[in-house]
């Protein structure tokens, strides 16, 4: 059978122009990397301000009186608490307390709630919702907009020529507005680099005019995929697939946070029991951060072993990290392995190297947040 012919963002003409290699990626295709390479745009992103384009993701509205309940019917984040201009991360829950996606929900005005979700898993996504959302809930799918990501230390300065409004923005913090000359905006100050920055919702059709318009900044540059995964690595942020799946609850996932205090009282969510008891310590494995002392990077499917060779756990993720000049790698270990400072190894091609487990963020995040 001959592969799927891939799709692709309203932006690909643009990448194409720029030089970029490019990729499948979750269906379409993708610039992995420009002409200046993964290590100095991941170096530019950190230090000035990183373009990248994120259209593959999956942008929904949920609307209705019932919208709000039905969603924390298949999620465990209290949204009914969330006030309008703000969003949360949270995770599609199975019943059994497995993650089918992570995402993001926001209210940034009053058409119910606004949910980005991974590019990969949309489809599956929503379908799950359609087939779960009750009462007057109904799901509906954004199909003429794209989605850009601004990230660094300079993306506020470089977006409030345009955006003037977006100085205003804490973290996390999503808005319904207007900018570059009239454009219908939903703007949400969050990434996935660790970086300040923005995601920006627009319509498909003034993608390329808004994209030219914040590349004339000389402060910002266009980022591909793979410094993407490299700065979020850094940051300590899972990756869909590989870090997380149905497998893996929050509470391995080192997601705990996703757990809104009220829906752990309450215990109202899919595989409650289990997360629950993980929560309350009866945990098999849990989320472990490695950094390589010495050998080469240790990619997905390495196998982390302790101190006597015996096989303790596998890497999920892993690379090299261009901020901290080593390579470094999560994945999922015994709890007791978890805390920093504990030596480790991990085989990498028949050879076991020396790995040192250490806290999650590899770098600090620097967000912008209210005082």
């Amino acid at each position: 059978m001959s592969e799927p012919e891939l799709k692709l963002t309203p932006l690909h003409a643009a990448h194409l122009a720029a030089g970029a290699r490019m990729a499948g990626f979750a269906g379409y295709d993708m610039p992995i990397q420009y002409p200046d390479g993964v290590m100095k745009e991941h170096a530019w992103t950190r230090t000035s301000a990183g373009l990248f384009d994120v259209s593959h993701m999956g942008q929904a509205r949920i609307l209705g009186a019932d919208a709000t309940a039905a969603f924390e019917a298949v999620t465990p984040g209290d949204f009914t608490a969330l006030k309008p201009g703000r969003q949360k991360y949270s995770v599609l829950l199975s019943d059994t307390g497995g993650i089918l996606d992570d995402l993001m929900a926001a209210r940034p005005d009053d058409q119910g709630l606004f949910i980005v979700v991974n590019g990969a898993c949309k489809d599956e996504d929503f379908h799950f919702l359609d087939a779960k959302l009750s009462g007057d809930a109904r799901l509906v799918r954004i199909e003429d907009r794209a989605l850009l990501a601004l990230q660094g230390p300079e993306a506020a300065a470089a977006l409030s020529a345009h955006v003037p409004a977006a100085t205003g923005m804490a973290f996390m913090d999503s808005a319904a507005l207007t900018g570059f000359g009239g454009v219908d905006l939903i703007l949400s100050r969050s990434g996935y680099t660790g970086e300040d920055g923005f995601e920006i919702s627009l319509p498909a059709a003034e993608a390329p005019r808004v994209w030219a318009a914040l590349l004339s900044d000389p402060r910002v540059r266009p980022i591909g995929l793979g410094a993407r995964d490299s700065l979020r690595l850094e940051a300590g942020l899972p990756l869909y697939g590989h870090d997380v799946d149905p497998s893996v609850s929050p509470i391995e996932a080192g997601l705990a946070f996703a757990l809104s205090p009220a829906r752990r009282r309450r215990g109202d969510f899919p595989g409650a029991a289990r997360i629950l008891a993980e929560a309350a310590g009866t945990l098999a494995r849990a989320r472990i951060a490695l950094k390589v002392v010495e050998g080469a990077p240790a990619r997905e499917g390495a196998v982390i072993v302790d101190a006597d060779g015996a096989e303790v756990g596998i890497v999920t993720s892993g690379g090299f990290s261009p901020s901290l000049g080593v390579p470094i790698a999560i994945g999922f270990a015994p709890p007791a392995l978890c805390a920093p400072g504990q030596r480790l190894g991990v085989v990498v091609r028949g050879r076991t190297w020396p790995v040192e487990t250490t806290d999650l963020p590899f770098v600090p995040h620097r967000y912008v947040r209210r005082p």
